[in-house]
């Protein structure tokens, strides 16, 4: 049985960003469509379980600028990080990401658990401003697929996100960690 989520207070919610991020395709049951990217909350990041300090500092760089309801993949993080150079200066995504899918999975925040097609995923999981080619076997020919397309999907995710969202906001967890600078 789901428990009832707690109202997050102000001051441990972020804005209404998200992070989107794919990770290795898991099944949930007997039956189930295959799930290979998911949303959380930004405050996610800051969740105990998650691994610190890295969460927090991802975090502080996902919502910094950010325009509130705004779907960020991974992925452009990398891009804004010198094409991923800088990574290593903020924190360490794979275990951040990994430990994300886990808290999702045991219920400990909320969580948009996406079954993706390959190229829409690709996308998501190339910068804002790649391409991703693809051949087309009715054209037989290949097709380019850029950022325009990249936009169609996060827009098509951010519809249902906000279908989703509009029930109840995004629970990112309990017992969160402070953004950078400021105190418990």
């Amino acid at each position: 049985m789901p428990q009832p989520r707690p109202e997050p207070s102000q001051a441990t919610r972020a804005p209404d960003v998200y992070l989107l991020f794919a990770h290795e395709p898991y099944y949930p049951g007997p039956g189930t469509q295959e799930i290979n990217t998911t949303v959380v909350a930004a405050g996610s990041l800051r969740h105990p379980q998650v691994r610190q300090p890295d969460g927090v500092r991802i975090h502080d760089l996902l919502v910094q600028g950010r325009q509130p309801g705004e779907i960020i993949p991974l992925a452009t993080l990398t891009h804004e990080l010198n094409g991923g150079a800088d990574w290593p200066e903020v924190g360490d995504w794979e275990g951040v990401t990994t430990d994300l899918v886990q808290l999702v999975h045991a219920g400990r925040c909320d969580g948009l658990s996406l079954g993706l097609p390959d190229l829409p995923r690709a996308l998501l999981c190339t910068g804002p401003h790649s391409q991703v080619r693809a051949y087309d076997v009715a054209a037989d020919d290949f097709v380019i697929h850029g950022p325009a397309e990249r936009a169609v999907i996060l827009d098509e995710v951010g519809m249902f996100l906000s279908g989703v969202a509009t029930e109840r906001p995004f629970w990112p967890g309990d017992s969160l960690l402070p953004p950078r600078g400021q105190r418990a």
